[in-house]
């Protein structure tokens, strides 16, 4: 199984948390994975859909924390629908670790492998996407 961790690199400290724990998940599992970088939750789905043929899972990671303008919701609203149109439309297997908080303090928790872990929990949602798809895709 190859998946892509697609993270965006605008809070670094949130990101290397977020990847550390989708990484024990990945590694644990005996996954080959790849890892790139975007600047931005906006650029995620982007990513993903430029590598769409190449890999069985991705698992995006990133966050978004709620500022002084209604840029916060724009960002979370169409960084998750990017995603969802992904998974519905084109059928990919991905699972989303980009965390929507009103604080850097949240995120941090949220993203700590040993709290939320929250990148272990996108991963685990993308190999049980990819598991699913395999038992109930029909034979090509």
């Amino acid at each position: 199984m190859r998946v892509l961790v697609v993270e965006a690199r605008f809070y670094p400290d949130i990101s290397d948390a977020l990847y550390e724990g989708a990484m024990k998940v990945l590694t644990g599992a005996g996954v080959t994975t790849e890892r790139v970088a975007v600047p931005g939750a906006l650029e995620i789905p982007g990513a993903i859909r430029q590598a769409a043929s190449r890999y069985d899972g991705f698992v995006a990671l990133g966050c978004v924390i709620r500022g002084e303008t209604h840029h916060f919701e724009i960002v979370s609203n169409e960084s998750a629908r990017g995603l969802m149109d992904l998974t519905v439309r084109d059928g990919l297997c991905i699972g989303n670790g980009i965390l929507t908080v009103e604080s850097e303090e949240q995120a941090l928790v949220r993203a700590a492998p040993d709290r939320g872990n929250k990148g272990g929990d996108a991963a685990n949602a993308c190999l049980a996407l990819v598991q699913l798809k395999s038992r109930i895709a029909p034979a090509q």
